[in-house]
């Protein structure tokens, strides 16, 4: 007999108990917590309603992994993966207004670092293959339901390592749906755009080095390292990158004119996105690159000069600019100052209006008939770069409608991350019918 019990009914505990599961990646091995403990809860979910689970570790220790699959009516179709990361970025408990580990439900919410990036997703996942298992749903096409290590420091011990040495996992998968999308903005009382992500920026993470002569420190020296990265990381944190319009970036401001009546001139673009509230922040960083110095070091003692010094540049690039922003990066760096990569992942950039996109449009619609599904591009990274590069098309679809007043941007990583309780239950139900039709 076929379980009366929805997805909805238990995605509030399961993300709850996600939270209070600790899975800080700091991505320094000392302090490191590791998704190990998060991956044995999803397997034991999965396994109570008879998944056949693999749990792997992605190239070191305590780098936890699920996979499961469910089959579909349709094994001649691409299969659809489902992913989404255990990881979360750290959090100082004496910043916030309940502990960030607590997974506390009060207030309408669920609190905890992780309760928007991105437990609750893992939750929803969770919740629906779940349902789809105990109830003997069977999808139009296979799905590959991925939980997977490492997204927070860009998926080398993740996405990247399970991409390049289990390509099996993801066999037939054509199309994948993970974060950062499907939440509302409301535009009128009766009418929201649920954000789809269909593109993101490319994530390179750069380490610039100076050398120079070493030296006391009071004398007069003309060949500095310090003083060349200052000065190289000067004039690329104050370089505005020319502005460049993207098909996503225009398919959205050309949805957003209709729905809204605003228009968004290309000669003052940003202004008009900024007249987006909350959101501006992260549209607004979509029509230029951005090179952003996050950190410096050199020398050891306040009287040496020494032979050298370094800085991490933070560098988000739009796609198909990848050739001309490291032009203009070499240009502003200088002969003195060398680069080379952290981390390098490449920009996405998929087409809406595809039968899978119009298929989340259609989900949303049953529960809000006030729902318009827009593309838009993501200004960080997901684990979608990881996935693109197996051949498929990926897109952010973590649906949540969301209250007209909640700063939802804000609480990416920030202090007293929440998601609706509500929230959390209509994503659960669009999941389920988007899974169910796609």
């Amino acid at each position: 007999m076929a379980s009366t019990l929805a997805a909805e009914d238990e995605v509030v505990e399961l993300t709850s108990e996600l939270i209070r599961i600790d899975t800080t990646n700091t991505a320094d091995p000392e302090t490191l917590v590791g998704e190990r403990e998060a991956a044995e809860y999803v397997a034991a979910k999965l396994t109570e309603v008879g998944y056949e689970v693999e749990v792997l570790e992605s190239g070191a220790p305590r780098r936890g992994n699920v996979f499961c699959r469910l089959k579909g009516a349709d094994p001649e179709r691409g299969a659809l993966l489902v992913h989404g990361h255990l990881d979360v970025v750290p959090a100082d408990p004496a910043e916030w207004s309940v502990h960030p580990f607590s997974g506390a439900v009060q207030d309408g919410y669920v609190w905890g670092r992780g309760a928007v990036d991105m437990k609750n997703m893992v939750g929803m996942t969770l919740a629906v293959a779940r349902r789809f298992k105990r109830d003997g749903v069977v999808p139009p096409r296979d799905i590959v339901f991925a939980f997977v290590a490492d997204e927070e420091a860009g998926g080398s011990l993740g996405a990247q390592w399970l991409v390049a040495n289990r390509p099996d996992l993801f066999e037939g998968c054509t199309e994948a749906v993970g974060e950062v999308g499907g939440f509302s903005l409301t535009l009128a009382e009766d009418r929201r755009v649920y954000l789809v992500e269909t593109a993101e920026k490319g994530l390179a993470w750069m380490r610039l080095r100076a050398r120079g002569k070493p030296g006391h420190g009071s004398f007069l020296h003309d060949d500095n390292a310090v003083t060349k990265v200052a000065e190289a990381v000067a004039r690329l944190g104050n370089h505005r990158f020319p502005l460049v319009l993207t098909d996503t970036v225009r398919a959205f401001t050309e949805r957003m004119a209709e729905l809204t009546g605003q228009e968004f001139p290309e000669d003052d673009l940003e202004g008009a996105l900024a007249k987006l509230g909350p959101l501006a922040r992260m549209v607004g960083a979509t029509v230029r690159d951005t090179a952003n110095p996050t950190m410096l070091s050199a020398g050891y003692k306040a009287n040496v000069i020494p032979s050298s010094a370094e800085a991490v540049v933070d560098c988000r690039v739009l796609p198909g600019r990848e050739k001309a922003f490291l032009r203009e990066v070499d240009e502003l760096l200088g002969p003195d100052v060398t680069r080379e990569w952290v981390q390098n992942l490449p920009a996405v950039e998929t087409p809406f209006g595809t039968p899978l996109t119009d298929a989340m449009a259609a989900a949303l619609l049953t529960e809000d008939p006030g729902a318009t599904a827009v593309p838009y591009m993501l200004s960080g990274g997901t684990d979608a770069k990881s996935f693109q590069s197996l051949g498929m098309e990926c897109y952010g679809f973590a649906p949540l409608r969301l209250p007209p007043d909640l700063d939802f941007a804000s609480l990416f990583h920030g202090i007293d991350e929440r998601v609706p309780v509500e929230s959390l239950k209509f994503g659960c139900r669009v999941l389920d019918t988007f899974l169910r039709s796609c």
